[in-house]
């Protein structure tokens, strides 16, 4: 049997050349819209010590990644309101390792992160549910990948990150046995 790689256990993400569909966009919108109750299940009950856990080897620990989650999906939301508000808006990166060590991630409970993950996902998707075609069009630039993306490459692009790190927490909870 393959390990399965403890970093990437869904793959790297693979963004569309091409414009999405309506069918399409409403499936990775229902990711993002269902990954708050996805990530609170996946942590649920878990102790102090569990949450403190690395997910792999040199990894962040559950509490570092619930708390990571809100943080950049608050990134992503802006992206978008800034790619649907300005033309090509170059986007500000942020240093993600460097945030999940700052004193707020250790001394904050999970469940202010999930909170804020929910309320965050509610308004994010009303904002998504009321584009209209050209409105997926529009695009930022990421100067550290010197890339633009459109705002159809974005949603597939958060829609993964959300599965990516939901997988990271569902594969440790599996290996260290923490569910029956």
């Amino acid at each position: 049997m393959e390990t399965p790689d403890l970093r990437y256990p869904i793959g790297h993400p693979v963004l569309p050349d091409e414009t999405l569909d309506r069918g399409a966009r409403t499936a990775y919108m229902a990711q993002i819209a269902t990954l708050p109750d996805q990530i609170r299940a996946a942590v649920a009950g878990l102790t102090p010590e569990q949450l403190d856990t690395p997910y792999r080897p040199g990894g962040w620990t559950v509490r570092q990644v619930i708390h990571h989650l809100p943080d950049s999906h608050l990134n992503a939301y802006t992206r978008f309101r800034l790619a649907l508000t300005e033309d090509n808006p170059t986007i500000k990166p942020y240093d993600e390792a460097a945030w999940a060590e700052l004193p707020d991630v250790a001394t904050t409970p999970s469940a202010v992160s999930l909170a804020l993950l929910e309320a965050l996902h509610i308004r994010w998707i009303k904002l998504l549910r009321g584009l209209n075609d050209a409105q997926w069009q529009r695009t930022f630039s990421h100067p550290e990948t010197k890339r633009t993306f459109t705002l159809d490459q974005a949603l597939v692009l958060y829609a993964w990150h959300g599965r990516h790190h939901l997988a990271h927490l569902a594969h440790l909870v599996q290996r260290e046995g923490w569910r029956k």
